[in-house]
């Protein structure tokens, strides 16, 4: 395994826009434990390149992913988004600094009973705010267009009218997915995306994150517990063990024995 290197400067990670994703000291512990989930985590993520983050169950690996872009409030450090600090920012400030940044989550976190297009355009409100970007019959004909787009690409354009509640998991995942692109993204978060999805579907949906990472340039950050998937859809892997950030590892660098090792 990969010890991790001596954190760069923030004033040198400020400077370098080369890198969407900057993370220094951060730090969070919950009110109801004695302990904090992780403490003085540092780390960057480069232009185009894919990063699993790993560890064992209650290792905080979707507290720091939501931590990154303050989904969740760290209690310490500073996080640095496409060249913009995301400290002291709230409110509307706060929805603009990360409006190039899709999300992926485990649970789909789509609207049942609307149809699959009209869940694609919600991605558009992280750039306009307004019901024409609620429903397919309000939308704007180029943006009914770009969410067709973004479906062709997940491969569900035949499925655009359907109810998003008679939709497999592996589909859903899917309109997830088109939904993140229609943000437009720098940088794609997932947290563990395969996580409720059959062996086959969850194989098809990481295939499916590699496949348009390359094809957008996108910068991929996934939180998974296949080491697997880390090994083979990552450049770079990351793993959290005793509240540290203990591995910082090309994926080439490590094997299956070796992963496992770190969980040991």
């Amino acid at each position: 395994m990969t010890s991790l290197a001596p954190s760069m400067p923030l004033s040198a990670i400020a400077a370098d826009s080369v890198c969407p994703l900057h993370v220094s000291g951060l730090s969070k512990q919950f009110a109801s434990s004695s302990t904090a989930v992780f403490s003085d985590v540092s780390f960057r993520v480069a232009k185009g390149q894919s990063v699993a983050l790993i560890g064992a169950n209650g290792a905080g690996k979707s507290t720091l992913l939501r931590c990154c872009v303050r989904l969740i409030e760290p209690d310490a450090g500073k996080i640095i988004l496409d060249g913009v600090a995301l400290s002291g920012k709230s409110g509307r400030d706060l929805r603009q600094a990360r409006n190039r940044v899709g999300f992926v989550f485990q649970k789909h976190c789509l609207v049942p009973r609307l149809s699959v297009l009209s869940n694609v355009l919600h991605g558009n409100l992280a750039h306009r705010c307004g019901p024409r970007n609620w429903s397919q019959g309000l939308a704007r004909q180029v943006d009914r267009q770009q969410a067709l787009d973004c479906l062709e690409q997940v491969g569900l354009a035949d499925l655009a009218d359907k109810r998003c509640d008679q939709l497999s998991g592996g589909q859903s995942q899917r309109v997830a997915i088109a939904r993140a692109l229609m943000q437009q993204p720098k940088i794609l978060f997932a947290d563990e995306p395969t996580a409720s999805l059959d062996p086959q579907s969850g194989e098809d949906i990481m295939e499916l994150f590699a496949t348009l990472g390359r094809a957008h340039g996108l910068t991929l950050f996934f939180v998974s517990h296949h080491i697997e998937h880390a090994l083979r859809y990552a450049d770079r892997i990351l793993g959290l063990r005793e509240r540290q950030l203990l591995l910082d590892s090309s994926s080439g660098s490590e094997n299956l024995q070796s992963l496992r090792g770190f969980y040991a």
